[in-house]
């Protein structure tokens, strides 16, 4: 571990301006990046006393070996400029306090003739109405399928939709009276986007006209004697009304809001966001980070807010994901500079604040406790997550004898079946958990016929040839006649090569045969610092090498669990590449027999099916449906996939053929 007072700036060297400083190691990659209103009296707090710092910290300023900062003029821009580069170096020791996971949102294809509901999750598409994000699916989809009571609109797929315009026969939801089956024309597009548009008010929070309507139509009905009809507009008041159950917290004034609150601790904070659209709770999300440094509760509010509205699609008129008013635990330091920067991103005015009282202060005590319940439970699995993973390393570093805990381990995969597309995965944990950006697969191309020993050289050489090019490349002659060591980030960038970092541990799957491999290949190009290791499936053993014998560890082991976790990663993501890879081949090597079939007519039949399987089963009528094909070339694609045999099921974990 580096000192600090090794690299700390000379005194006075340090502005005392607003700006953006960065924190990297020695190969050059940054470590941690943040922003000051004082450089000077920021930076000077990390070369201080070391035991007042965090643990974190603490082990940040150890692991760098050099401190760079840029002046700008404003604290928007230093905001600004502090989050590019967390996105652009994605430093270790930055925590994100927005999570990465997706939540499931409500949409509406508004661009399709008969628009359709549906909750998905993922990147939105244009074209589309979207509402949320929402906790849990199963709850929205309830709420979905209460309303369709009440707007019978279309919420089949298009594959659904189209078979039932062949047959001329709706779908289950059509015949009880959940969709107005605007498949068989039974309503046109004008009054099908006519009740889009009110489930779209209704979900939006306009329910009052909506309730209005049907009770007067009711009361229309009992008064011509239609009871038949008004004990219907009945229960569609009564779905109605179960809907809005689902979000009971409701404000008069139609607010729209973030309610936040945080549950800290010195080493983590738990985050709970509300979203209140039109008055009501629309949705709720929360999450557990690590602290990233000693700020205070208006600090992490601030990293939060940064992280949390920086991203927003402003093309979205409906997702309002910055609302008009922000409800926070306690004020940001830079407050107005930030509320600037969210105004900018929404296009009107932004406030944010701390509720003194009323509803909203009710609210805000809610979900600080749902913060709290959070971080509660965390803990408690979180402890033994932390320690289990720590014995872990510990463990496989006493076993193989390693210097220092393996942080970074890589493992190497082959798959194929019975010679042909033969494929490599590598995958990568970090501190002992999967970070899948960094996975890679290769395709073998140097290996005639089923030879593992021999892919497996090919892909460590290949994977190590990278490392050095990549080093060679990235060394500046000065630092080079400085010592410096290299540079593994693209100065023009700033972004990390695909290889750029050596792994402590590299693990493959197989035996002495596959580590004899990895071992010479690693010769050959002279790297000699890194360790080596087989795991092998029958025995569950590891080999080392030059060694006769394995290496047995206790069944009980939590390193060995961990090596068993990298190893059947990597295996389920060369089986994912090479079952890709094999589906292409057959569907193409079939379709290139069918005469006068050129590629780009191969491609839209593939993208009509997506799957042999779907194409086989199709009919012909169903072949001549698609876009530039007729009944003759229908008939020569059926007749040439009628001739092929179905291929065997083969387990490609065993290479077991199955009935």
């Amino acid at each position: 571990m580096a000192d600090p007072q090794s690299y700390r700036p000379k005194p006075g060297s340090i502005p005392e301006n607003p700006g953006v400083y960065r924190f990297s190691d020695e190969t050059g990659r940054v470590v941690y990046v943040g922003k000051a209103k004082n450089l000077r009296s920021r930076l000077n707090s990390y070369f201080a006393d070391p035991g007042n710092l965090l643990p974190r910290t603490y082990a940040m300023v150890h692991t760098a070996a050099k401190v760079q900062w840029t002046v700008v003029q404003t604290e928007v821009e230093a905001l600004a400029l502090e989050y590019a580069w967390i996105k652009q170096y994605d430093p270790r020791f930055n925590i994100k306090y927005r999570d990465d996971k997706t939540y499931p949102w409500l949409a509406v294809t508004y661009s399709e003739e008969f628009p359709r509901v549906h909750v998905g999750r993922g990147a939105k598409r244009k074209g589309n109405r979207y509402f949320g994000p929402y906790a849990h699916a199963w709850a929205i989809r309830e709420t979905v399928d209460l309303l369709l009571r009440v707007f019978p609109m279309r919420s089949c797929s298009r594959g659904v939709f189209r078979n039932a315009q062949q047959v001329g026969r709706p779908c289950l939801l059509g015949y009880i009276g959940k969709c107005s089956a605007p498949c068989v024309g039974r309503i046109s597009a004008e009054d099908h986007r006519a009740i889009v548009d009110d489930f779209c008010h209704f979900i939006a929070g306009n329910t009052a006209p909506v309730e209005r309507r049907i009770k007067r139509e009711m009361q229309q009905a009992s008064d011509n004697l239609e009871f038949e009809k008004a004990a219907r507009l009945r229960d569609d008041l009564g779905a109605l009304n179960r809907a809005m159950e689902k979000n009971a917290i409701a404000f008069r004034d139609g607010t729209d809001a973030d309610v936040i609150a945080l549950a800290e601790d010195p080493l983590e904070v738990a985050v709970q966001i509300f979203h209140v659209r039109k008055g009501r709770v629309r949705g709720e999300r929360g999450w557990v980070a690590d602290r990233a440094d000693e700020g205070d509760t208006g600090d992490l509010v601030e990293q939060f807010l940064l992280q949390l509205y920086s991203e927003v699609d402003t093309d979205d008129p409906d997702q309002q994901a910055v609302p008009r008013e922000i409800l926070v635990p306690a004020l940001p330091p830079s407050k107005d500079s930030l509320t600037e920067l969210l105004s900018e991103i929404r296009g009107s005015n932004v406030e944010i604040r701390v509720p003194q009282r009323g509803d909203k202060r009710v609210l805000m005590d809610t979900v600080a406790k749902n913060a709290r319940d959070a971080l509660v439970r965390h803990k408690t699995v979180r402890a033994q997550d932390l320690s289990t993973r720590n014995r872990a390393l510990e463990e496989i570093q006493n076993a193989l004898e390693l210097p220092s805990p393996p942080l970074r381990i890589e493992c190497y995969d082959i798959s194929n079946l019975q010679g042909t597309e033969v494929v490599a995965s590598m995958v990568v944990f970090e501190d002992g958990l999967p970070r899948k950006s960094e996975y890679r697969r290769f395709v073998i191309r140097g290996v005639d016929g089923q030879n593992d020993v021999a892919a497996m050289h090919e892909v460590i050489t290949r994977r190590f040839r990278r490392l050095l090019d990549d080093q060679k490349s990235m060394q500046a002659p000065g630092d080079a006649a400085a010592g410096e060591g290299p540079l593994l980030i693209d100065p023009t960038t700033g972004a990390p090569k695909k290889f750029a970092y050596a792994p402590s541990l590299v693990v493959v799957d197989g035996g002495p045969p596959q580590v004899a491999a990895a071992e010479a290949a690693m010769e050959e190009l002279g790297v000699k610092d890194v360790a080596l290791c087989g795991l092998a499936k029958r025995l569950e053993e590891v080999w080392l090498p030059d060694e006769e014998d394995p290496l047995i560890l206790p069944r009980t082991s939590e390193g060995l669990y961990l090596l068993q976790r990298v190893r059947d990663e990597a295996h389920r993501f060369a089986i994912t590449h090479h079952r890709s890879r094999r589906s292409k081949s057959m569907v193409e090597s079939l379709l290139d027999e069918v005469p006068g079939l050129g590629e780009v007519r191969r491609k839209a039949l593939l993208a009509h099916f997506g799957s042999l399987k779907k194409l086989r089963e199709a009919r012909v009528s169903d072949i001549a449906a698609v876009p530039g094909f007729g009944e003759r070339t229908a008939l020569s694609v059926k007749a040439a996939l009628d001739q092929k045999p179905k291929a065997e099921a083969v387990n490609t974990a065993t290479g077991e053929i199955l009935e």
